[in-house]
């Protein structure tokens, strides 16, 4: 960062002539004096944000003129100078660069206030006009973040945020990696200080930890580029961005280790040629991961980067991302549009990323032409900037607007509660896909909706709109509403029953009476409290029987204690669960528990859960006198398919699970849910898996399946004995 223009002029004499110094020097004692009485936020002259900007330019070898406007870039907006003034000092390029710049004011898109849009709109005009506009202002908030501590930490925080939410998307959109890693790096820093700190050290230590390793990577890749004979190359450990690593834990919940253990190495060589040469060399070195390879040579990414990257499992397992591109991709890689900086208007030099970058400027000129207003205009610019946001067309061509990993469902609600509430399957593009298909920008989607459907709970697994997930509960709490009214009613006849009372026969003051004991206003209330295991069945025939004035001594006690099973069939609804700790299946010994939110819910005979659910119950008397167990068995008309889990104890050996599964789909069993655990140094292998299947004959088939498998040691069945 120069201090003053001489640190400037060693920067300047690199690229620039000794006339065009002197007007550098010049325009520098004018802004110098424009600004004389004013400081920044540290006590030092304000000239020194100019000077710096123009340090950050000259770095990236900007030309004369782009420098002039840089050392100038605030007197309009903060000085008593004019644009006018400018232009007869200095030209009328260098007074449309400065006053495009000066305004470029803060950008709030959280709001959809009509002049933050028309500001937006403005600054694409003069980015149109003038690429350098916004390279300029760049360098001005990459000075101001590296300042940024002299202010209050609220107004840190509030440009932190802005710059993470604004200047690094519109970084990365024009290919400027160094200044969004700096952006996203400054911003982080300052908005989640403590974070920042954390992850830094805990990056050190895993560093250090490394180098013996890394060393020998770059040894190995070393050694064979030079048998094959390519010259001049350079291998990197390529360092991880913290707040790319930060952003990576939280969207994708791992953890810090996870991201760590990967190795990351780039590979810089002459031609392009030599990126393709060295590719097959690194593959013939270490096995290449399947679907991780990307080539942007042959197709460039929009801001115009290029490279190969790669993905490999190197020594002791180690996966590897190698990214490799010629010295001249990487300055590219690097500066964007910025890179190798000759601006003269339709010259042929310009590079890829600058023609790029108009070419988006122009199609955002045109977007604006056709919008409406500026508020839709400023909505078209953020899918291109930001990519936490989705736009997706119906078929009619409107934009409907959700959040970055939503599907087709959040789609479907997005556009009429009740097409989400109805939809069965989408047509993305014209193409069929399921549902929980994820969207991507500039899709078109198409709902197919079907009058008898409704909405399905494992839509919640998926969903990321809160529309959607609202609409979707809401559904279902009426649902489940439905179905323990059901399922109260069918266990409160079963009581009544063994009790030999019919409902419709008690009188109705002595119903009132007993709904006026619970503290309810209907039998429909009761039946509810009853389902979600509120009351008791079995206490509320008890307590009705006395209200009849029956003699309780002449009724068997065993009648009341063991009531008769309710059957299962597998269509009550969301009124009766499944235990996920014994998986009871059609076949086994069933008994029912009630929990809270839940419902009843099935357990084997034999679950050791049982007495944990039984302690949670707050009614001690209840307890003490029943055991809070429903009797249950299996309909002789079940249907569906439940869940069982299984373990395979099994030889590590190629092509076992596959194997397994061709087994299992030949017994006509869904495999649900896969996990494997090495045993004895990755000898064997433990695969659990949860299977769908009909009962335990159908259990039994596909477990005897296994047992023929040539390398599997022994199959058995978790949750039951």
């Amino acid at each position: 960062m120069p201090h003053s223009f001489n640190d400037l002029r060693n920067k300047l004499e690199k690229y620039l002539d000794q006339d065009q110094i002197d007007k550098a020097y010049e325009a520098y004692i004018f802004s110098k004096s424009a600004h004389k009485d004013q400081l920044r936020v540290s006590g030092e002259p304000y000239i020194t944000h100019p000077l710096a900007v123009c340090g950050i330019l000259a770095d990236l070898k900007l030309d004369i003129q782009c420098i002039i406007a840089a050392v100038l870039h605030d007197v309009i907006e903060d000085t008593h100078v004019s644009k006018s003034d400018l232009a007869a000092k200095y030209g009328e390029v260098v007074a449309e660069l400065v006053d495009g710049v000066s305004k470029l004011k803060h950008l709030n898109f959280n709001t959809r206030a009509e002049a933050q849009a028309e500001n937006l709109r403005k600054m694409m005009l003069a980015m149109v006009r003038d690429i350098r506009v916004i390279i300029i202002k760049m360098a001005d908030r990459l000075h101001n973040m590296q300042t940024l501590g002299a202010l209050k930490p609220q107004k840190r925080r509030r440009i932190a945020r802005e710059t993470l939410e604004i200047y690094a998307p519109i970084a990365h959109r024009l290919g400027m990696h160094y200044f969004k890693t700096a952006f996203e790096n400054y911003g982080f820093d300052y908005l989640h200080p403590m974070r920042s700190r954390v992850l830094r050290e805990e990056i050190s230590k895993q560093h250090r930890t490394k180098l013996k390793l890394i060393d020998e990577i770059k040894t190995t890749i070393s050694n064979k580029l030079n048998e094959v004979n390519i010259k001049n190359y350079k291998i990197i450990g390529r360092e991880k961005n913290v707040y790319s690593i930060y952003k990576k834990m939280k969207e994708k919940n791992i953890p810090f280790h996870e991201i760590m253990d990967i190795y990351a190495f780039r590979v810089e060589v002459m031609t392009e040629d030599d990126c393709y040469r060295a590719l097959g060399i690194v593959h013939a070195l270490f096995k290449p991961v399947s679907n991780k390879f990307k080539d942007y040579i042959a197709i460039p990414k929009i801001n115009g980067y290029q490279s190969l990257h790669t993905v490999l499992r190197g020594p002791h397992g180690v996966p590897i991302e190698i990214q490799i591109r010629t010295y001249e991709m990487s300055k590219l890689a690097e500066n964007g549009v910025a890179a190798h900086w000759l601006y003269k208007s339709g010259d042929s030099s310009i590079t890829d990323a600058q023609t790029r970058a108009r070419e988006w400027f122009v199609s955002l000129l045109e977007m604006q032409k056709s919008s409406g207003d500026s508020l839709e205009f400023i909505e078209n610019v953020k899918i291109d900037l930001f990519p936490d946001e989705l736009y997706v067309f119906t078929p009619n061509g409107d934009i409907i607007k959700l959040q970055s990993g939503s599907s087709a469902v959040d789609f479907a609600y997005a556009v009429h509660t009740d097409i989400g509430n109805t939809c069965v399957a989408t047509r993305i593009d014209n193409r069929l896909a399921p549902l929980s298909t994820i969207l991507e920008n500039g899709q078109t989607c198409e709902i197919i909706t079907a009058p008898g459907a409704r909405p399905n709970p494992a839509w919640l697994s998926f969903v990321q709109t809160t529309k959607a997930q609202n609409n979707i509960r809401h559904y279902l709490k009426d649902q489940k509403k439905a179905d323990t009214h059901s399922l109260g009613k069918r266990l409160l006849d079963q009581a009544l029953h063994d009790c030999n009372i019919n409902l419709e026969e008690v009188p109705k003051n002595v119903l009132n009476c007993l709904l006026k004991e619970c503290n309810l206003s209907s039998i429909d209330e009761l039946y509810q409290d009853t389902g979600i295991g509120n009351r008791l069945a079995v206490l509320i025939a008890k307590r009705l029987m006395e209200l009849l004035k029956l003699d309780i001594s002449k009724i068997n006690s065993e009648t009341i204690n063991t009531p008769c099973a309710i059957s299962i069939k597998g269509t009550e609804g969301m009124a009766i669960t499944y235990s996920e700790c014994c998986y009871p299946i059609p076949g086994d010994a069933i008994v029912g528990v009630f929990v809270d939110d839940k419902g009843l819910e099935v357990h084997t005979a034999n679950c050791t859960n049982q007495a944990a659910y039984k302690n949670k119950q707050s009614n001690k008397n209840i307890r003490q006198e029943f055991q809070n167990l429903i009797q249950l068995s299996w309909a002789p008309d079940y249907v569906g398919l439940y869940k069982a889990k299984i373990v395979i104890d099994v030889a590590n050996k190629r092509g076992m699970l596959a194997e397994m599964a061709i087994a299992i789909a030949a017994c006509k069993a869904n495999i649900e849910k896969i996990t494997t655990e090495d045993q004895d140094g990755g000898l064997y292998t433990l695969i659990t898996m949860l299977l769908g299947i009909k009962d335990q004959q159908h259990l039994a088939d596909v477990m005897r399946s296994l047992r023929k498998i040539k390398n599997v040691n022994k199959v058995w069945r978790v949750g039951s004995s």
